[in-house]
């Protein structure tokens, strides 16, 4: 009888997988791989987007410390062209600087400034009252103009809502413009580029910089290709005439004639 009732108890624990103490026994193991994969996974998802929104930039490549760069910045408020930039006036602190011609200057000064640290927004956090955003644009002394704001009357866009939008041309010979996405501030100067800063109602054209700033662009970037050729000073050849020794004519001596004696 004992050993029935035993055997019914083995079937029974083996049907339910083992009993009590089993069923209640957790696998910890499994749970433990299953959190790790779970963490690295989300790291590596928040690496990745960091990764995106945080891109690196290098110092090294053009343009170094020994190179000067020139490009043509317009600003345009509205369908208004603002005035050139007054000349940076902090011009020891960093070598990204406005001429006063409608020029930026790309001198940099240190690898904060070379390479692909040679930005657009380095040159505006440098230039006071000047600001550019995705969403912001502000000349320097006059109202910053955020998106969706009005334009103001006696503008040409007056009562249309703006937008700031910025877009490059490779170089002044460039007729197709690109469009800057995301961050503008992340823009890369190019020697011989022309930029536009805009406040603009959606549907509008970005301009090109003012023609007279173009002219300035092809003089400075050709005049710093170009090395000046010296015609060599010549140093002219004189030969010294001398006039041919003369040799004095010595009369000939005349012997005396004496009269015979008488």
């Amino acid at each position: 009888m004992a050993s029935n009732a035993t055997g019914k108890w083995v079937a029974r624990a083996a049907s339910t997988g083992g009993g009590k103490t089993y069923r209640g026994q957790m696998p910890i193991n499994w749970y433990a791989s299953l959190i790790i994969i779970c963490v690295v996974g989300l790291f590596l998802i928040g690496y990745s987007r960091y990764q995106m929104t945080h891109k690196s930039t290098t110092a090294t490549g053009p343009p170094t410390t020994k190179e000067t760069w020139h490009a043509a910045l317009g600003i345009d408020v509205c369908g208004t062209i603002e005035p050139n930039l007054p000349a940076s006036t902090k011009t020891s602190k960093t070598g990204l600087t406005a001429d006063g011609s409608g020029l930026v200057v790309v001198s940099p000064k240190n690898s904060s400034e070379s390479g692909a640290n040679a930005t657009l927004g380095k040159f505006v956090s440098g230039y006071k009252g000047l600001t550019l955003t995705s969403s912001t644009l502000g000349y320097p002394g006059k109202k910053l103009m955020s998106n969706g704001a009005t334009c103001p009357k006696g503008t040409p866009d007056a009562g249309k809502q703006g937008y700031v939008t910025v877009v490059e041309w490779t170089n002044y010979v460039s007729k197709k413009s690109t469009a800057v996405s995301g961050n503008p501030g992340s823009l890369k100067f190019g020697n011989g580029q022309m930029i536009t800063m805009a406040f603009l109602p959606a549907t509008a054209s970005d301009p090109k910089p003012p023609a007279a700033t173009i002219t300035n662009l092809i003089t400075a970037v050709q005049s710093g290709a170009t090395t000046p050729t010296t015609a060599p000073t010549a140093t002219p050849t004189v030969t010294p005439t001398t006039a041919p020794a003369t040799t004095p004519t010595t009369a000939p001596a005349t012997t005396p004639t004496t009269a015979p004696a008488p």
